[in-house]
């Protein structure tokens, strides 16, 4: 043991850390960001999102007596998403924590799919995270040290039973594949990176009252009998994101109720 008195609950501290989060102003992206701040970071929030979603967000932030940004920003153009970089670390300081939530969801099946509705989703759910890793990953090897995670899903490690959804699934493979692949070539760089791969999650897009058949399949699906909360994707993600993982990387993590065991 090398210090032994270390304090244990201060593994999971982020008090002095600056993340930024995608898909901030609603579902995981939201809650997550403002678990940070309860958790002592200060965060920069980016949605493309035109409601008071982020706003939302900001005030809880600030209740829990931390700082943050609001920045409207598509994560499939690079220019946006160094100048949010950029801007973070002007007005909050040293980038050092990032989580990338955001992204969609959508489903046809694959013999009638429009190409259309393929590459808009690979865009955003693909693309957009390895654009947002690269902008990141730049200001953290600069800062020397560094922790990203990204959302990807159960679906990209198996196939929901009657859901026509190939390219999204496919999406959240590659975001898993893709962030082993960065884990590996930043592990020297003092940059770790890890994915959370959600169950199926009571967002606003899984209640809606038109989803009210489909999410009691969900919920039967799953060994534990229900959806998550979006309140318990925070503490897998500040774990992988704190000193309390300090030697993990390359990991994905289900939390999906046992849902991958059956």
């Amino acid at each position: 043991m090398s210090d032994i008195t270390l304090n244990a609950p201060r593994l999971f501290d982020l008090a002095g850390q600056i993340a930024i989060v995608t898909g901030a102003g609603s579902g995981i992206g939201q809650r997550i960001a403002i678990g940070l701040a309860q958790c002592g970071a200060d965060v920069a929030l980016l949605d493309r999102r035109s409601d008071n979603g982020l706003a939302d967000t900001a005030k809880h932030v600030q209740v829990a007596g931390r700082r943050s940004i609001q920045i409207a920003c598509d994560v499939t153009s690079k220019s946006c998403l160094a100048e949010a970089v950029a801007r973070t670390e002007a007005e909050l300081g040293p980038l050092t924590l990032a989580v990338n939530a955001a992204g969609i969801a959508n489903a046809n099946a694959a013999e009638e799919m429009e190409e259309d509705q393929y590459q808009t989703l690979m865009d955003i759910n693909l693309k957009g995270v390895f654009l947002s890793c690269q902008a990141e990953a730049r200001a953290m090897l600069r800062n020397g040290r560094g922790s990203i995670v990204n959302i990807a899903s159960m679906s990209g490690v198996i196939v929901n039973r009657g859901l026509s959804q190939a390219h999204y699934n496919a999406s959240k493979a590659g975001v898993i594949h893709m962030s082993k692949s960065m884990a590996m070539e930043w592990v020297g760089r003092g940059i770790r990176v890890n994915t959370i791969s959600p169950g199926y999650t009571a967002t606003p897009m899984n209640t809606r009252p038109e989803m009210v058949h489909q999410t009691r399949l969900f919920e039967e699906q799953t060994p534990m009998q229900r959806m998550a909360n979006v309140d318990e994707m925070v503490g897998p993600a500040v774990f992988l994101l704190s000193d309390a993982a300090s030697f993990v990387t390359g990991v994905d993590l289900l939390v999906d109720g046992g849902f991958c065991c059956w």
